[in-house]
């Protein structure tokens, strides 16, 4: 769907060109999720507006279902941003507007639509955000979760087959980013738009996403199937980020490491096998002994998933090892 190719952004400071975004080159597939994550002023949102052109590339080409974007006219990109929804981080409604008229201002923009033909979409849209009570209501009337329902239906509202979402939760609370995170992927799943959506939460990504790419500087340092960068990180950033959303503090477990006895592994399950009791078999079978330093039961999208890190003393650990990768398990030395 979305295809960037060796696609930079660089913007002039005294005369200076500083790079905002350095040439990159990857795809978002037709239908999935895709999550950017990164720090602030990692380039995540410099990428996500070059996809609508709201920011014109310094270079390379960006082509969205086979056709090169880059160099559309000012009516091409009119049609074209029709195919393109945002959800903004802070809402950005229109104060003065009812949730109904805040729905219906792109199509009104748009002048394609006839006024019945607005009415419905309208009613559709407020139905699949659950907001058809809230019509009339202005956005001052609203909570933060009810807003950004509105700025999803209005996204949607031209029906678009690309939808962006700009730090879509970082306003809101915790419980409320939980069903705006259930939106999207029922959204996703429903009508099969491709999303993509940028944050610098973990935690959003491992929820609703299918592949994720991890920026720091201007740069890809990292893409891949979520369950893959989250379980297995590989860049320093990419393994910060996942501590933060474990609130791990990498320090005071490189101590509790000094501290435990015996070979550490970390055992990473996927699937139902994360139910199953293979510890103690395991440790009858090899006569090893365990203790746990950490680990986590949870679910990557729909996937449930468990890590452990254990420290392996006495017993045969060669046999204990065995055991584990034959079962499917990810067994990685720590020490």
């Amino acid at each position: 769907m979305i295809v960037f190719d060796q696609i930079e952004k660089s913007y002039r400071v005294g005369g200076k060109a500083i790079p905002a975004l350095h040439p990159t080159s990857f795809a978002i597939e037709t239908g999935e999720v895709f999550g950017i994550v990164g720090h602030s002023g990692a380039g995540k949102s410099t990428l996500v507006r070059l996809i609508n052109l709201l920011e014109h590339p310094t270079g390379g080409s960006i082509k969205i279902d086979g056709e090169d974007v880059t160099h559309y006219n000012a009516a091409q990109l009119r049609a074209f941003r029709r195919n393109v929804g945002m959800i903004f981080q802070h809402f950005n409604l229109l104060s003065s507007k009812t949730v109904n008229d805040n729905i219906a201002f792109p199509m009104k923009l748009a002048g394609i639509y006839t006024k019945t033909e607005i009415q419905q979409r309208v009613a559709e849209l407020l139905e699949l955000v659950s907001l058809s009570e809230h019509a009339t209501k202005f956005p001052s009337q609203l909570s933060g979760g009810q807003k950004q329902r509105v700025g999803i239906a209005r996204a949607l509202a031209c029906r678009p087959t690309i939808l962006l979402c700009d730090e879509a939760t970082s306003a809101l609370d915790p419980q409320t980013t939980q069903s705006v995170l259930k939106l999207l992927a029922d959204i996703n799943r429903e009508l099969g738009l491709t999303i993509v959506l940028i944050t610098h939460e973990m935690d959003v990504v491992r929820r609703v996403c299918d592949r994720v790419a991890v920026m720091d500087a201007g740069r890809v340092v990292e893409m891949g199937p979520v369950s893959d960068v989250f379980l297995h990180p590989q860049h320093p950033t990419t393994r910060d980020f996942v501590f933060e959303s474990e609130n791990v503090d990498s320090l005071e477990l490189q101590q509790d490491f000094k501290k435990a006895k015996g070979r550490i592994l970390r055992l990473t399950f996927k699937g139902e096998s994360t139910y199953d009791p293979l510890l103690g078999s395991v440790a009858r079978k090899s006569g090893v002994d365990f203790s746990i330093i950490s680990g986590r039961i949870d679910h990557i999208k729909d996937t449930p998933y468990g890590q452990l890190t254990l420290a392996l003393v006495g017993g045969d650990l060669a046999v204990a090892m065995a055991a584990l990768e034959a079962a499917d398990v990810h067994v990685e030395v720590m020490n």
